[in-house]
């Protein structure tokens, strides 16, 4: 019988319950791919992109988190247990991709040690995979505005305005 976690349970405590029952891997590694072939066969577009980030780097931006107040709010308790579980979670990976990676629809794997040039990589990679045509635009004309019926803005008083931060940059 398939045991499955509540919704409401943290992710990382899902992943822990689902990890000792192999069972519901063993069906997911199986459902998948035919799963996203009925998708391809169906027309839709199906791309799937690992982003690969090393030990020391993700290490790296783990620490900057827990010192750097802006990026703080990155950093879950999630996070700091899959540092003690970071073999088993690349092996879970490993076997996923094993799986899942299908001739219809197969992962990419973006090395992600610099996210700047991993997200160029990515978008120009999912760009080229999708065909396109030219499509000239239509020729616009902007008509002319009627005259005035006599409206007016209401005093800038009645109304709250977002304060202009950016005048100050």
């Amino acid at each position: 019988m398939e045991r499955v976690a509540p919704a409401s349970v943290p992710v990382a405590a899902r992943c822990r319950h689902e990890i000792a029952d192999r069972t519901v891997f063993k069906n997911r590694h199986h459902q998948c791919p035919i799963f996203e072939r009925m998708l391809v066969e169906d027309g839709i577009l199906l791309r799937k992109y690992w982003f690969s980030v090393s030990d020391d780097v993700q290490e790296e931006r783990f620490r900057r988190r827990l010192t750097d107040p802006t990026r703080r709010w990155k950093l879950s308790p999630m996070d700091l247990e899959s540092i003690t579980r970071w073999e088993a979670y690349s092996r879970a990976k490993e076997e996923m991709l094993v799986h899942t990676d299908i001739a219809e629809a197969p992962w990419y794997v973006v090395e992600s040690d610099d996210k700047r040039r991993a997200r160029l990589n990515m978008i120009a990679h999912l760009l080229s995979s999708v065909p396109y045509h030219e499509v000239q635009p239509p020729v616009l004309d902007l008509p002319p505005r009627p005259s005035s019926t006599g409206y007016e803005r209401p005093p800038r008083d009645l109304r709250t305005y977002v304060p202009n931060h950016a005048a100050g940059l």
